[in-house]
């Protein structure tokens, strides 16, 4: 992988952070897209984003680069068609098989999931207890808001729980496993978006009922094939294999946050002290686990840093 300047670092920071403010959306237009089977509703989310991708890398002239990342090594399909298809199959499982919130808040554990992987499988990157206080107060900032009334652990819903915790696991390793595999240019989401909505629309007509629901808006899904389900994944893979990863996954906490205040702007939510209490948390966390409330340590005349 070759060397990240620290201008670039901070662009493709920058990059990765507008997916938090693309998946802050979902929720909005989730709930406007109307009765969607979830597989249906994957599908053409991501065929519509991993269709217009080929089209604006084809009219950019990048029909080069787009052969080069259909020809991506088996590890690179592997990531991203199972990261992509994997995630959103046991999150949908989960919320079919337990208390939505509660499925919801368990499966917020990726962005503490990433903090601790990147600490430990990424060249350079050193776990340290910060990162993991600012992860903890992330988590609970994004517990108040997704299950402020706590986990319902009725045996009934473990099925749904562990969907839930693989799923988990499955988006936090795919986006820190994004890293090792940053050769592989970002092009190659549009052909990972494709091959999703093939197994997405497999399930579909295995599973779900066929033909077009009453009450669904088309504008709404074409509003998170392009968001949130669409060229979020493309920011979100440029943040992770060129950005600071640790700080994008204490900065996915916002999430949360930021759909909660959407739905709060469309009137479809209430606004709560919880609220309040959460982004105090959320933002605490990112600023603690980051580093940047740590003291600086002043530096000498020959530019080094003074014990």
């Amino acid at each position: 992988m070759s060397a990240v300047s620290p201008a670039e670092a901070r662009r493709a920071t920058l990059w990765g952070a507008t997916t938090l403010l693309n998946w802050a959306t979902l929720a909005l237009f989730t709930q406007w897209a109307g009765p969607v089977p979830p597989f249906l509703l994957t599908a053409l989310c991501f065929g519509l984003a991993g269709g217009l991708a080929l089209l604006v890398f084809l009219a950019r002239g990048e029909k080069r680069a787009l052969a080069e990342a259909f020809r991506q090594p088996p590890a690179g399909w592997l990531l991203g068609v199972g990261g992509l298809f994997g995630y959103h199959l046991c999150y949908f499982i989960a919320q079919q098989n337990a208390p939505a919130a509660s499925a919801g808040l368990i499966s917020y554990l990726w962005p503490l999931l990433i903090v601790i992987l990147a600490g430990w499988l990424l060249p350079g990157e050193r776990l340290k207890g910060i990162h993991l206080l600012g992860g903890a107060c992330g988590f609970a900032g994004a517990a108040l808001l997704v299950s402020p009334d706590g986990l319902d652990w009725a045996g009934e819903y473990t099925f749904g729980y562990l969907a839930a915790l693989v799923a988990a696991f499955i988006w936090s390793g795919y986006s820190v496993a994004s890293r090792l595999l940053a050769r592989i240019p970002t092009a190659a989401v549009a052909w990972n978006c494709l091959g999703a909505a093939g197994l997405a629309l497999l399930c579909h007509l295995a599973w779900e009922p066929r033909g077009w629901p009453d009450g669904a808006n088309l504008w709404a899904i074409l509003a998170l094939g392009l968001g949130p389900v669409g060229s979020a994944f493309f920011t979100w893979d440029l943040g992770m294999k060129r950005g600071h990863v640790r700080l994008l996954g204490l900065l996915a906490y916002a999430t949360p946050l930021l759909s909660t205040l959407v739905l709060i702007a469309a009137d479809l939510a209430e606004p709560s002290a919880s609220l309040w209490v959460a982004a105090l948390l959320i933002c605490g966390g990112a600023l603690v686990g980051s580093g940047s409330l740590r003291r600086r340590r002043p530096v000498d005349e020959a530019g080094e840093a003074t014990p």
